[in-house]
């Protein structure tokens, strides 16, 4: 599985988690937006590209809610879709990390059980049992 973070979230957490992640020894590969297309390719655009490659998931602050074009995407997309809660934008970068790196193995275990498509909010706390929220979008 691969995993795009989107423009909203530091290239350097994209980076960290897949060096975590090949530490691992598992062939789950973690990319930031910017490398893989130009920082001003419409969300639409850059969704519809990895929902035609298949095998990626897409983690991300942003609610896709700009316009209906991104949201469309997003519902034909057929791909799993982390958005990160509200509470995420408003923490410090290392304090994002930290959660970021916690919540890692369970998002990388709801992309091997998930069939098709689907949006999920990651909250802000972990709490004991790491449930993801369901987005209608």
């Amino acid at each position: 599985m691969n995993f795009l973070l989107d423009n909203n979230l530091p290239p350097a957490l994209a980076s960290g988690l897949d060096a975590l992640c090949q530490g691992n020894n598992n062939a789950v590969r973690v990319i930031h937006l910017k490398s893989k297309f130009p920082q001003d390719t419409a969300d639409h655009v850059w969704i519809r590209t990895l929902a035609d490659e298949g095998n990626w998931a897409i983690v991300s602050q942003d609610g896709f809610r700009k316009n209906d074009l991104e949201r469309e995407a997003i519902r034909r997309c057929g791909l799993p879709v982390f958005v990160l809660s509200k509470q995420w934008s408003g923490r410090k970068y290392w304090d994002k990390a930290q959660n970021l790196v916690r919540w890692w193995p369970a998002i990388e275990d709801y992309t091997q059980r998930v069939q098709g498509g689907a949006a999920v909010r990651v909250p802000w706390r972990f709490g004991t049992v790491g449930r993801f929220e369901q987005i209608r979008l």
